[in-house]
């Protein structure tokens, strides 16, 4: 294992990939990640099976299969994800055991298209983990208006969740209410909190991506690259607040696990800025980082690492946040821009996935 890479773990970041394909589990290519760079989860999205779908031969069979039976489509949209997604729970099996839950995590997200309906959601989320059926399965929940009522809901059921598309700091503290409401149901429904898993997934590129835009032209430059970082910092911030306060303490006595920060969008997509600033700058205990593989490969290479790289940075984060809004930047607009574009985005990859599965059963029929 790479030193930078068993330096993270040792730090308390706990490393999930951001990618799953049939490709890669049949090769045995996430054992490998596992066993060689400590990865310990798994994180998906429409764009991920879309991608992964448009690939090679490795669906064909049963796409050979729910065409000559005729599966629907969006049927086919569902048992085809939920198969890969059941293969690697089982893969991370053995680390979910290890970790006594805590890790060995595998996440599914439900119908981009009904982000902003809560019923559908719940009803949703529902029929994924039952679908599944593994215990180390996560449902990914979009941390949406309507989608915090159904946060609260999943988790009610005893139904671990990964809260996804968090950028404000205001919603990221409504998500955490929302959690800390569903254990509350959950224990009065009867359930075993220490059972229940969550986390909170912190997009952090996308931030500096909307932020530096406004940045050039407003002519301020030397700001750019440096809100990603300051907003999961100050997350962090919250997430101490939260979990260290008087409703908390009860669902803890009762075995209740704190909702992790997940930092999400950890690829750098503007190339002047270092390849591994959203791994070796959020180091912190009990956080989760969910890499692309490029991600992944980068800090096992050259991540310069220096233990906590949270712990102290608070004032200078809200001084820049200041600094900020000073210079024209309204943060309350770039993150309701995210978030709608982050629900778009991934409504527009669902409807690929379902056009690439059309023409696919289409062609094996």
């Amino acid at each position: 294992m790479s030193d930078n890479l068993k330096a993270l773990s040792d730090e308390g970041v706990s490393i999930w990939l951001d990618d799953v394909s049939r490709e890669r589990l049949r090769t045995g290519n996430l054992e490998q990640l596992v066993r060689e760079k400590n990865v310990v989860g798994v994180t998906s999205n429409p764009s991920i099976f879309a991608s992964a779908l448009s690939k090679g031969d490795a669906y064909d069979e049963q796409l050979h299969e729910y065409a000559v039976r005729g599966v629907s489509v969006d049927e086919a949209s569902r048992l085809i994800p939920a198969y890969d997604i059941r293969w690697a729970c089982d893969v991370l099996k053995p680390v979910f055991d290890r970790t006594d839950g805590v890790d060995g995590r595998v996440s599914i997200e439900v119908d981009p298209r009904l982000a902003r309906n809560t019923e559908a959601t719940t009803g949703e989320a529902k029929a994924l983990s039952w679908l599944i059926d593994r215990p180390n399965l996560l449902i990914k929940i979009p941390a949406t208006v309507e989608g915090l009522p159904s946060i609260t809901a999943t988790l009610a059921e005893g139904i671990s969740v990964n809260v996804t598309l968090i950028f404000s700091l205001e919603r990221y503290g409504q998500v955490i209410d929302a959690f800390m409401a569903g254990l509350e149901q959950a224990r009065a429904n009867g359930h075993d909190l220490s059972k229940i898993h969550s986390v909170a997934s912190f997009f952090v590129s996308r931030v500096d991506t909307e932020i530096d835009k406004r940045l050039e032209k407003l002519g301020k430059p030397e700001l750019k690259g440096k809100a990603g970082v300051a907003n999961a910092q100050l997350a962090y911030e919250l997430y101490e607040q939260k979990f260290a306060s008087d409703r908390w303490k009860p669902l803890a006595d009762a075995g209740g696990r704190a909702q992790r920060p997940l930092w999400a969008s950890t690829g750098v997509k503007d190339p002047s800025l270092p390849d591994t600033l959203y791994v070796t700058e959020l180091v912190a205990p009990n956080t989760v980082n969910t890499m692309p593989e490029a991600t992944l490969n980068a800090t096992a290479d050259h991540g310069p690492l220096h233990g906590d790289a949270i712990k102290g940075t608070y004032p200078a984060a809200h001084a820049f946040f200041a600094e900020l809004k000073d210079a024209g930047v309204d943060y309350d607009d770039v993150v309701k821009v995210l978030e709608d574009e982050g629900v778009e985005k991934f409504e527009v990859s669902w409807n690929q996935l379902l056009d690439i599965l059309k023409k696919a059963l289409e062609a094996k029929a």
